[in-house]
């Protein structure tokens, strides 16, 4: 007999506010008394907490992890004029953050097993006349799996641009016992309240050990100044407020325990979904070790599943359903990217975070199940 319990009742993230709450409230209190509300100690201790949680130099919080790409390659001169490979499934936040640098994201394929830029893409792009200009890639470690990064950083030096990171979604994965956001000359990261690493509103990093490179992001994040008032550089209002650092701050003592959470849940769906003939379970790379961020499967009539899931009351979410190279805002082109393509029309994303039980996971396979038998 299906069970009666509401297992979405109170859904990501704010259970996550919940479980954090008395912490989170004297965070907040202790701000509000601090007197200091941007770019103060709390923003500093933050920094450096999160650089020694991913084993990096430098950490620079930022406004948002969109901001993050944008000053990292404002940083390494990378603007009007430059092209940036971007893969294609990606956010649109991503090729946003390029295009707000003034350089032109150009678009790659995807690997079809785990969603990340696919190295052979990447090499035919920066082959043919659309690589020409290209100067970096932002390499999308996309619901948590890392991309294949040895491959990738051999065509990258072959061709001599920068491999850049994009770890939104990542936070805590690992490529060969290395955390992402380590791996490239800088990484971005957004801390939106959605994410594996959660703040109540709008953040974001950038983590490199590039010292001259973190210097010039502290500098264009707020206005390129040196000194108060006088620019250095032409630069931006991107700063992380003291409010957002501190809540960082509380979460990030959790990080470790949260992730292992959501890998025991993803073990209990696979365990579930083996041998499933109604969708195909997510895989993960040899080496890798998956964040979670997302649950994502793969299921040929995807819309009908969803409608399915969701008359259940289960919460389902399509992540992402146009490919960056099929929108208007990025020029609508006609490239033949058929992995993203295939991605974007099969891809559902089942419920998925730390504070889900493995009665709600079964309750998920249930509703797969009746799918299959009913042959909606």
């Amino acid at each position: 007999m299906p069970s009666t319990t509401n297992h979405w009742a109170l859904l990501y993230p704010q259970a996550d506010q919940r479980h954090h709450e008395a912490a989170l409230t004297h965070a907040m209190q202790r701000v509000c008394a601090s007197g200091s509300y941007i770019l103060g100690a709390e923003v500093e201790a933050f920094e450096t907490e999160f650089a020694a949680f991913l084993g990096v130099n430098q950490v620079k919080g930022v406004a948002n992890g969109t901001d993050a790409i944008e000053l990292i390659l404002r940083a390494l001169d990378i603007g009007e004029g430059s092209k940036v490979v971007v893969p294609s499934f990606a956010p649109s936040a991503v090729a946003a953050g390029v295009a707000r640098s003034g350089a032109e994201p150009v678009f790659a394929d995807i690997e079809p097993g785990t969603f990340t830029l696919c190295p052979e893409s990447l090499e035919d792009l920066l082959r043919s006349p659309r690589g020409r200009g290209v100067k970096a890639a932002v390499v999308v470690h996309l619901y948590g799996h890392p991309a294949s990064w040895e491959s990738l950083q051999r065509v990258a030096d072959a061709h001599g641009i920068e491999l850049l990171e994009d770890c939104a979604q990542a936070h805590g994965a690992l490529w060969q016992g290395r955390a992402v956001g380590t791996l490239g000359r800088a990484a971005a990261f957004s801390f939106y309240p959605t994410k594996n690493l959660a703040a109540l509103g709008d953040a974001g990093a950038v983590a490199t050990n590039d010292a001259a490179l973190a210097e010039r992001v502290c500098l264009i994040r707020q206005y390129g100044w040196k000194e108060r008032n006088i620019s250095l550089y032409a630069g931006v209002n991107s700063r992380l407020d003291e409010l957002q650092a501190a809540v960082l701050r509380v979460k990030l003592g959790a990080l470790n325990e949260s992730i292992l959470k959501r890998r025991r849940l993803a073990a209990a769906y696979d365990a579930l979904l083996l041998g499933s003939r109604v969708v195909q379970a997510p895989v993960v790379r040899g080496g890798c070790e998956h964040a979670y961020h997302q649950y994502v499967v793969r299921c040929e009539r995807r819309d009908a599943l969803m409608q399915h899931l969701q008359r259940a009351g289960i919460p389902v979410a399509v992540l992402y359903p146009v490919p960056l190279h099929r929108q208007r805002a990025f020029g609508g082109g006609n490239e033949i990217l058929l992995e993203s393509d295939r991605a974007a029309a099969a891809v559902l994303s089942l419920p998925m975070h730390p504070y889900l039980s493995e009665d709600a996971v079964r309750v998920v396979f249930e509703a797969l199940e009746n799918f299959k038998n009913e042959g909606s």
